[in-house]
């Protein structure tokens, strides 16, 4: 499968050269994958952070996805993140500014790593022109009664999209319906979004407490998709000592693997696993949790991936 995405990534290339955008199938890419504070995380000098402080190549935004839709010369952000500058930057590559108009950015909830990117949409860097902000009714009022935020609507910089639970919102050729989950709620509600494309559907739940606190069947939800987005922000309950993991309540992956493991290979081969915290092993592929999610039939997301819609 990953082949065939980089075989596709390539052959795209070929056919753009220095003119106009070749594909039409709109299509998910993946511009983050780490827990709101990236990797690796400000203030951690641990021997699993050393790594990213000493190769700037192994550094990862915070989670984060872009829908493209190339007839339409649209480009729809998944979450703004603390990353947005350098994440923009990479999806100019496959959606250059020239060609693709930013539709709008459509955020889940109100922790850092999903919505701290709107600043960089104010008056002291890009001075954007109402940019569409996709957001749920305790979203909205948050970011309405709370400067400096509330300035980016005075300003026009940004302007609300309303979003509801299980509401639809048709963008062009894609749709896009939010899901709430339980989270920790202490600003906004906590949504996952459903996106149905032309041809194939994604699941994109990147936070959310545990699964059997849903008020849905996550398995059920996997039968229903081609490709399935999940929370693995631990690995498993021993990455952070000294601290109460319920209070950071997240389904672990080695719970999900558990939870998934009567499925055939063909529905573990929609999972991908994202939103993982810098002390998660997976984000080493040369580690054993990592071997072991891929061994299982799973995949651990990465940055620069596309998933045709």
């Amino acid at each position: 499968m990953k082949l065939s995405y980089s075989l596709c990534t390539l052959l795209i290339c070929l056919l753009l050269g220095n003119s106009s955008y070749a594909q039409t199938t709109p299509f998910i890419y993946i511009l983050g994958v780490v827990q709101d504070a990236g990797y690796p995380q400000a203030g951690c000098y641990a021997q699993h952070c050393m790594p990213g402080w000493q190769d700037s190549s192994l550094r990862r935004g915070a989670t984060s996805l872009a829908v493209v839709i190339p007839d339409a010369r649209k480009k729809y952000l998944f979450e703004a993140t603390p990353h947005l500058p350098e994440q923009l930057y990479e999806l100019s590559k496959v959606a250059p500014d020239s060609e693709f108009r930013l539709g709008g950015v459509f955020l889940s909830h109100a922790h850092i790593g999903h919505y701290a990117g709107l600043m960089y949409f104010g008056r002291e860097a890009m001075n954007t022109d109402r940019v569409p902000v996709f957001a749920m009714p305790r979203m909205r009022e948050f970011l309405q009664n709370n400067g400096p935020w509330s300035q980016l609507l005075e300003l026009n910089n940004i302007t609300f999209k309303y979003l509801n639970n299980y509401q639809t919102e048709p963008l062009e050729n894609v749709l896009v319906t939010p899901l709430q989950v339980p989270h920790r709620d202490e600003f906004s509600e906590t949504v996952g979004f459903m996106i149905l494309g032309p041809s194939r559907t994604a699941l994109f739940v990147p936070d959310i407490n545990k699964w059997e606190l849903w008020d849905r069947k996550i398995v059920d939800m996997i039968a229903d998709v081609d490709y399935a987005i999940l929370d693995a922000t631990f690995y498993n309950g021993d990455e952070l000592p000294g601290r109460n993991m319920n209070e950071i309540p997240h389904p672990f992956v080695v719970e999900s693997m558990a939870l998934f493991d009567s499925l055939p290979a063909s529905e573990k081969d929609k999972i991908w696993f994202i939103h993982m915290n810098h002390s998660n092993p997976m984000l080493d592929p040369q580690s054993r949790a990592y071997r072991e999610v891929t061994e299982a039939g799973y995949h651990v997301a990465r940055e620069g991936f596309r998933l045709e819609l």
